[in-house]
C-alpha cells in the first residue's frame, strides 16, 4: 500500500530530475478526454467509439452482421479518421522526435482546433445530433483521438497510453505480488484507470442529461490548458523533454 501511495504521489507531483518530468499528469489529463469523449460518441453518435478502436472494429463486425442498433459506415469513417490521425501523430512523432515537449504542445494544439470544431458545430445546431452533426463529430474527434494515440506511444511514458487500459489493468494483476511480480508502477496504473472512469463518467452524466455541447467544451478547456502548460513547463528544454532512453 505503501509503494502504491509514493508512486501514485509521484506519478501527480513528479520529483525534481525525474526523466518524464510533468508528461505523467499531463497524460492524465488527456486520459480523462478519452473517457469525456467516448462517452460522446458512444451515447449520442449511434453506438461508436473514436477513442476504443478494439470496441469499434468489433461493433463493426456486429454491424456487419445485421445488428440493428450499430452502423457499417459510422464505424468505418471512425476507424478512417483515427488512421488518419495516427498518421499526422507519426508525422509529428518524425517532426518533434528530439523534444517531446514540442511533441505533446503542438499535438494537444491540434486537438482544440479539432474539438473547437465539434463545439462550434454542436452549439449552432442547438445540440441535436443530425447525419451532418454525427458525421463532423466522428471525423474530427476521430482525427484527435488517433493524433493522441500516435503521440502517446512516441512520448514513450510507461503506462500511459491515455486511450487504452487492456495493457494497463492486465499489467496491473500479471505483475502483482499475487502473480509473483515486482508490482512496478501500481499507481500510476490505478490513476490511469481511474481517470479514463472519471472521463466517461462525467461525459456520461452530461450528455444523458442533454448537455452534448457542455461536454465537448469540458474537453476543449483539458486540451487547450495541457498545451499551454506543456509550453510553459518545456520552456528552456528541461531533462525530461529529450527523448526517452
Amino acid at each position: 500500500m505503501r509503494s502504491l501511495l509514493t508512486d501514485a504521489a509521484h506519478t501527480l507531483v513528479p520529483p525534481k530530475g525525474d526523466r518524464h518530468g510533468p508528461l505523467p499528469p499531463l497524460m492524465l489529463a488527456l486520459t480523462v478526454v478519452t473517457g469525456l469523449v467516448d462517452a460522446v460518441s458512444y451515447l449520442a453518435l449511434g453506438h461508436v467509439f473514436v477513442a476504443n478502436m478494439t470496441g469499434n472494429v468489433v461493433f463493426l463486425g456486429f454491424a456487419l452482421a445485421g445488428a440493428q442498433t450499430l452502423s457499417v459506415l459510422a464505424s468505418v469513417v471512425a476507424l478512417a479518421a483515427f488512421l488518419t490521425g495516427a498518421l499526422t501523430g507519426g508525422r509529428l512523432g518524425t517532426l518533434f522526435a528530439g523534444h517531446r515537449g514540442n511533441l505533446l504542445k503542438t499535438a494537444t494544439a491540434a486537438q482544440t482546433v479539432l474539438v473547437a470544431v465539434t463545439v462550434a458545430v454542436t452549439a449552432v445546431a442547438a445540440g441535436r445530433v443530425t447525419t451532418g452533426v454525427e458525421y463532423t463529430l466522428i471525423v474530427c474527434l476521430g482525427l484527435a483521438m488517433g493524433l493522441q494515440n500516435a503521440v502517446a506511444r512516441r512520448l514513450g511514458v510507461p503506462d500511459l497510453t491515455t486511450t487504452v487500459l487492456t495493457l494497463t489493468l492486465t499489467g496491473l494483476a500479471a505483475d502483482s505480488p499475487a502473480a509473483g511480480g515486482a508490482a512496478p508502477r501500481p499507481g500510476r496504473r490505478i490513476l490511469s484507470v481511474l481517470a479514463m472512469l472519471l472521463g466517461a463518467l462525467v461525459g456520461a452524466e452530461l450528455v444523458l442529461h442533454g448537455h452534448l455541447v457542455s461536454t465537448l467544451v469540458l474537453c476543449l478547456l483539458l486540451l487547450a490548458v495541457t498545451s499551454v502548460l506543456t509550453h510553459r513547463l518545456s520552456a528552456g528544454d528541461p531533462v525530461w523533454t529529450r527523448p526517452p532512453s
